[in-house]
């Protein structure tokens, strides 16, 4: 698919490029403030699964940029955003990247030391695997991602601070709610105008983070076995997303975003130019170190032969 065709299909990623964000995914995170306003009081954020990095482009643009541009700014004060990702990132103003993997403890222990011992404020993660397109193993692979999000987040995180994850629903969605219930007071599914109504994707908004009382970092697997009630009880197969009357669980659902405004599966006419045409921009920053570089050196050492 073309550049033009797809810009016309597509008006987000037009956005995107024309407002200098990495990708369209940024409107979400956007969305999601302008509903929830997660950023309110927020110092220390922690970014995880942030390549290519239109989620840290927000926090940067939110949180540290204001904060720098600010008349009684000083360096000790200014906002503190930590991005993690296997993956390579081109640099953000104001973002410490680390280069790691989120199910491992001593990424968070990296982090921690970058915030001098202090804990997040908020946690963002947007990652996803690889889809399939066979829907039932990509919720279960996305569910156990944010569950390695959830372990690091147990690490990193300060009483009261909140967490926003990206979810595959499905028909396992209220065990992953109920999961999440077990370390916040409030759990919400959020769906941005920005994504469309074609995936399966939606954000869990989880505010006031309040683990359980003794709760080990250490034991967070174990924990996460039960399957039940938020309290432990054994009344409830959340499990089964099937389940109807009494033994349903409703999940407060929310859809962000202006729904007076653009929507996301809709295909928008290109803006008209003086001269009648459009020019398709380039993206505002391509892969650094992509998983398909070696295929791309071995197309142009072919054509090179030829």
């Amino acid at each position: 698919m073309g550049k033009a065709s797809r810009d016309k299909r597509d008006i987000y990623y037009r956005k995107a490029k024309e407002e200098g964000w990495r990708a369209r995914s940024a409107f979400k995170l956007l969305q999601i403030d302008e509903e929830f306003n997660i950023f309110e009081g927020v110092k220390h954020v922690v970014d995880l699964c942030a390549a290519p990095g239109s989620w840290s482009q927000v926090l940067s643009r939110k949180l540290y940029l204001p904060a720098k541009l600010s008349s009684d700014s000083k360096d000790d004060d200014l906002p503190l955003i930590v991005a993690i990702d296997l993956q390579p990132m081109a640099p953000i103003e104001g973002v410490i990247q680390v280069q790691g993997d989120i199910t491992n403890a001593r990424t968070a222990e990296v982090v921690i030391r970058h915030f001098d011992g202090c804990k997040a404020d908020l946690v963002v993660c947007d990652g996803a695997p690889d889809v399939t397109g066979l829907h039932d193993m990509d919720e279960f692979v996305q569910s156990q991602l944010i569950l390695a999000g959830l372990t690091i987040v147990t690490h990193i995180l300060k009483n009261g601070g909140k967490f926003i994850a990206k979810i595959f629903r499905g028909k396992d969605t209220s065990l992953l709610y109920c999961q999440l219930k077990l370390f916040f007071t409030e759990v919400t599914l959020a769906k941005p105008k920005s994504s469309r109504n074609s995936s399966i994707e939606a954000f869990a908004v989880c505010e006031n983070y309040s683990p359980p009382q003794g709760f080990n970092e250490k034991d967070l697997h174990r924990l996460l076995e039960k399957v039940g009630t938020p309290s432990g009880a054994d009344d409830l197969d959340c499990s089964s997303g099937w389940l109807e009357g009494p033994n349903k669980i409703y999940i407060p659902f929310l859809a962000c975003g202006d729904l007076s405004g653009y929507d996301s599966d809709r295909s928008y006419p290109l803006p008209k130019a003086a001269d009648g045409s459009y020019k398709s921009l380039d993206p505002v920053q391509p892969p650094i170190d992509p998983p398909y570089k070696r295929a791309l050196q071995m197309k142009k050492a072919s054509n090179n032969y030829s």
